[in-house]
This record gives C-alpha cells, sequence and structure tokens, in this order.
C-alpha cells in the first residue's frame, strides 16, 4: 500500500478490543515483557505511535506518549481544589504515574500507594521509568502492597485526597467492589473535613454508559459534591471518564486565573495538559452524559455490584 509515496511494510498489531464488535488497533514493535501474577496478566509492549505501554489482562492501561493526560487530568483537578493538601493516598495506580503527579505538589508531605499486586510496581520499576520517574523512592511515599478496600477499612489514618485509579469494574476482574456505595462510606470515612475523593470512572462511549453513570450516581448517595469530568485520550480513542466527590468544595468554583495561579505556586516542574484553561474545559461535559447521569436510577451495592459487560459481550 502506497501513502504519501512511501510503501508500509507489513507490521504486528495489537488489539484493545472495547467489546467484541469494536477494537482500536496499534501497530507494534514487539513485546518487551509479558508475565502473568497471581491476579492478572501483566504485559508492555513497544508500539509505533505511542512507544511503551502498559497492557493487563489485555486491557489498555496507559501508553508512554499520552500517559501524562490521563495522569494530569486524574491527580490535578482534585488536589489543586484542596486548599493544602498535605497527605494523598492513590488506589490502584501500578505505574505510578499518578505518584509522580501527586509529588510535583509541594503541599504534600506523605503519599501513601495502595496496589494489589506487586508484580506491577515491579514491572514498572523494570521498564517503565519514563512512567513513574522514580516516584516510588521519593522518601514521602509509603507503598502497601493490599487490597485497597481492605487497606482504608483497617486503617485509622485519614487523608486530604484519595485517589482511585484501578481497572475497571469487570466481572473477570479485580477491582469491582471498589465502585460500591459500601466502599464509598469507607473513603468517606478515611476523608479529612476538607478531603476530596477523585475516582476514574470508566468510559463515556456513548454504548456504554452504565459504568459512568451509575458510579456517578452511586457517589451523590455519600458525598455533597459529586462533579464529574471527562478528558480525550488517545490511546483509549474516546472520551475518558472521572468523578470528584466532596465533602463542600466546589472545583467549578476555581476560576481559571485561580488554578494558574495556584498551579505556579504548589507544582514543581512544567505541566504538559492541565492549567487553568483546561480546568474549566474538563467539567464541561457533554450534553448526553449529562442527560444519562440524571436519569440513572442503578446504585451500586456489594451484594448488588456493577460488573460491566459491554455490547456484544455474553
Amino acid at each position: 500500500m502506497n501513502t504519501h509515496g512511501k510503501k508500509y511494510m507489513p507490521v504486528k498489531w495489537f488489539y484493545d478490543y472495547f467489546n467484541p464488535c469494536e477494537a482500536h488497533g496499534h501497530a507494534i514493535k514487539g513485546t518487551i515483557f509479558q508475565t502473568e501474577s497471581e491476579i492478572q496478566e501483566i504485559s508492555i509492549i513497544e508500539t509505533h505511535n505511542y512507544g511503551k505501554c502498559l497492557i493487563l489482562d489485555n486491557e489498555f492501561q496507559s501508553a508512554e506518549r499520552d500517559e501524562f493526560i490521563y495522569h494530569e487530568a486524574l491527580v490535578h483537578p482534585a488536589l489543586i481544589s484542596h486548599p493544602n493538601p498535605e497527605c494523598v493516598a492513590i488506589i490502584g495506580g501500578g505505574e505510578g504515574a499518578a505518584l509522580r503527579e501527586v509529588l510535583r505538589h509541594k503541599t504534600v508531605k506523605k503519599a501513601v500507594m495502595v496496589d494489589i499486586d506487586k508484580a506491577v510496581i515491579d514491572c514498572a520499576r523494570r521498564f517503565l521509568d519514563s512512567f513513574h520517574e522514580n516516584a516510588f523512592d521519593d522518601p514521602r511515599v509509603e507503598v502497601q502492597i493490599a487490597d485497597g478496600r481492605k487497606y482504608l477499612e483497617n486503617s485509622s489514618e485519614t487523608f486530604d485526597t484519595i485517589i482511585i485509579d484501578v481497572t475497571v469494574p469487570l466481572e473477570s476482574g479485580p477491582s469491582y467492589l471498589l465502585f460500591t456505595k459500601e466502599f464509598y462510606a469507607i473513603v468517606l470515612d478515611r476523608l479529612t473535613d476538607n478531603g476530596i475523593l477523585c475516582v476514574q470512572a470508566d468510559t463515556t462511549s456513548i454504548i456504554a454508559l452504565l459504568s459512568y453513570t451509575s458510579i456517578n450516581k452511586t457517589l451523590a448517595q455519600l458525598f455533597s459534591g459529586v462533579y464529574p469530568y471527562v478528558a480525550f485520550i488517545p490511546t483509549y480513542a474516546m472520551l475518558w471518564g472521572f468523578s470528584l466527590a466532596t465533602k463542600g468544595l466546589n472545583p467549578h468554583d476555581l476560576s481559571k486565573e485561580n488554578v494558574d495561579k495556584k498551579i505556579s505556586a504548589r507544582i514543581k516542574g512544567e505541566l504538559k495538559f492541565y492549567d487553568g484553561i483546561t480546568h474549566q474545559a474538563l467539567f464541561n461535559i457533554p450534553k448526553y452524559l449529562r442527560k444519562a447521569i440524571k436519569e440513572q436510577t442503578w446504585i451500586n451495592r456489594d451484594d448488588k455490584p456493577l460488573k460491566v459487560k459491554y455490547p456484544g459481550m455474553p
């Protein structure tokens, strides 16, 4: 095949299946590493367009070229909305990139990262240094290999911000009980008075809205403020959903000038995605999402947990 006069050689492909009827293909140079832990299959591949990519159970997690979009969107709206975030917990986040972004904040004195799979962290340390940038070795960091829910349930420590960066609640995956009302009640109890919860809240695809809308509806059962937001992630080829849940703080109250002022005062290094203008844009979600959240009635509970089944799945 000729494109612009250049002959493209056949390449290997990795297909990131959204459902049996829809996939996003990535041309790959090869597989860097592959193993199977007690919890999940872990792969690192090298793609032509997006560099190194972390794959868990054949699902794309993050890619070298654009992970900054996901991780800056995940971390900074919550921490910038908080008046003085000193103690932060990350549930999940095995590649260390969310931890990297948390540590950019000069106010942070302690960051606890709780991941259920040590093998993912070990893999990231070996092969994904551009993701974590040695964040694991920062003296402010405490890494716990544990079930995130059990860790919070058994802890008496409180946090200014808790970030949930776990895999989507697939029926065969390890994370579906981290999206229930009972779990969010545990989180609420572990937050300080001005505490903020941030959740990666799954896809906002027009054909698979149950997860995103029910997560926001479930959060609203417990938190006085719930603020859904979205960011387009190129490797996912779609808008990805997030949500902030607060005890009263409102991220909409921050002007772009105020956000930029806080970034300048608090954050070390230059951000590539998030700033005051971006903060405003993130929370202006499309009409179809606002309508779907308003109409959703499903409350996710331990005895009736959400287990995502995308179109075409049995």
